[in-house]
């Protein structure tokens, strides 16, 4: 039976689960394998038209580019900072479930990190975000929206092909960007079960980060998970009244509780938890914070990632490189594992913290994203 041609107009199919593929497909005459043919298409091959699914029949390729959208992000700018480290400013198409077309035009931004042997994308989960973290650039846009999960996928869809040429083995994804990912929850478990499966876009979970600030029914939603990225918290702060003041969201879900929820969540046999320390000179990057934050994670198997401010409109300033390693040198004696991460892209307002659709020396591009 053939659904009428209002019901499935202007269908973007990109965040579309593999059973949604399989029921549209049905809908539109076709056998439900032809579903599982879109979704490796879309997915697996990387098409950025129905024109490049050549797994389909020429018919159904043209009905669906008739009544249907693949709605990648389009590339507003590009900053490309010294280092290699590209920061997209995306256009969201809009189209996509749940909100209509109606969401066109928002911004988004996306990092592209390339190294040696692999290639990091770091993701926006919201625009804009609410948590209001006082050191971070992304609060001061406020929430603008959360996006759906093919806005999600799009990003990493993007990146991907706007890179083709010099992409190497490995992808990792960093749920990092703007927003607070355990705050748009259902749309992002969407674009991770796809993200993560081994017939979608099969980047493995080792290779996939979420980094919350804290919030707890979030991570026990995600404890329950069969499939998931890894976890990050982000701590900062080595008491409740030092976090109070730079995350507000402390108030609702203070350190011990949050800490309850970490030693309760079940690590899978590879995994540890991560805890990100960014260090704000002169607040929270004293001895004695190294040795209370190493108090706070005893017993728990983790790792932490000391993260120097990042340089931006906030009164705050980088620590010196002395208490940095003296931090380090405290936590690593107390037996925790502990690594310094020097955010790449700050020359464009691309590092950690950062993000809050800035301009910065950049060069624009119409780039159309083809299939990989």
């Amino acid at each position: 039976m053939r659904a009428s041609r209002d019901s499935i107009q202007d269908r973007n199919l990109l965040g579309q689960s593999v059973e949604e593929l399989r029921q549209l497909a049905q809908t539109l005459g076709e056998p439900a394998y032809r579903g599982a043919q879109i979704y490796h298409a879309l997915y697996t091959e990387r098409c950025a038209s129905f024109a490049a699914m050549t797994s389909l029949p020429a018919a159904l390729r043209e009905h669906l580019a008739q009544e249907s959208t693949i709605g990648l992000p389009r590339i507003a700018r590009i900053h490309r900072s010294a280092d290699g480290t590209v920061r997209y400013m995306l256009t969201l198409e809009g189209s996509g479930r749940p909100h209509g077309a109606s969401l066109a035009g928002t911004t988004v931004e996306t990092v592209f990190m390339p190294e040696e042997k692999r290639q990091t994308i770091c993701l926006s989960t919201q625009a804009g975000c609410a948590v209001d973290c006082r050191f971070c650039l992304t609060a001061t846009l406020g929430l603008i929206r959360n996006l759906t999960p093919g806005e999600i996928l799009g990003q990493v869809l993007v990146a991907l092909a706007d890179n083709r040429e010099s992409l190497k083995p490995q992808t990792n994804v960093v749920l990092m960007g703007q927003g607070e990912p355990l705050l748009n929850y259902d749309a992002v478990m969407a674009a991770m079960r796809i993200l993560l499966d081994p017939k979608g876009m099969a980047i493995s979970p080792k290779h996939v980060t979420l980094s919350t600030s804290g919030i707890i029914p979030g991570i026990e939603r995600l404890a329950k998970e069969k499939v998931r990225p890894k976890l990050a918290i982000s701590l900062n702060a080595s008491s409740n009244p030092q976090r109070d003041r730079i995350m507000p969201i402390n108030r609702k879900y203070p350190i011990e509780k949050l800490l309850a929820a970490c030693r309760a969540y079940p690590l899978r046999p590879w995994e540890k938890l991560t805890f990100e320390y960014v260090l704000l000179g002169g607040f929270n990057d004293s001895p004695e914070d190294a040795r209370r934050v190493a108090k706070l994670l005893s017993n728990l198997r983790a790792k932490v990632n000391l993260i120097p401010w990042n340089p931006g409109e906030l009164p705050y300033r980088k620590p010196d490189p002395e208490r940095i390693e003296a931090f380090r040198l405290i936590l690593a004696g107390k037996g925790v594992p502990v690594f310094v991460r020097s955010s790449r892209g700050q020359d464009v307002m691309a590092a950690c913290g950062q993000l809050a659709l800035l301009e910065a020396a950049g060069e624009m591009t119409q780039i159309a994203p083809a299939s990989a």
